[in-house]
């Protein structure tokens, strides 16, 4: 599994680059300007992304708009709903509004901080990115 972690905040970083581990390569962007430009070019190497873990609070371009943007570039591709990367909505601030706004934008998952294992392996197992949560 190849995973976006997207995230500025260090200790989050660390935080999910640990629990991710085991189930493959996570790559790093501190915020959705790099988040965007990284799902691109991993698209265009053929390496697409199967998981983007998406901070909703970020300078430059929050999660949202870059939620917006990265399936905007999936559809634009031609690349069928079910064959693009799952997301993950992560925040602090759990607000009625940002729970809206990020399935709106047809987020996959949703987690508030801080982020609970056994609850990041449900959604991998739900989402069939691996067979056997490790560990839960």
């Amino acid at each position: 599994m190849k995973t976006l972690i997207v995230e500025d905040d260090f200790t989050s970083r660390l935080l999910l680059q640990k629990l991710l581990a085991p189930y493959g390569e996570a790559h790093i962007a501190v915020n959705g300007r790099e988040a965007v430009q990284a799902c691109s070019l991993a698209r265009a190497s053929g390496q697409p992304y199967d998981l983007i873990c998406l901070d909703i609070m970020m300078p430059e371009m929050d999660g949202h708009s870059a939620l917006k943007a990265i399936h905007t570039q999936e559809e634009a591709a031609g690349i069928a709903k079910e064959k693009r990367a799952r997301v993950i909505m992560m925040t602090a601030s759990a607000t009625e509004q940002s729970v809206l706004t990020a399935w709106r934008e047809k987020c996959d998952g949703y987690m508030v901080k801080p982020i609970a294992k056994a609850k990041l392996l449900e959604h991998l197992k739900r989402f069939e990115l691996i067979d056997d949560p490790k560990g839960s």
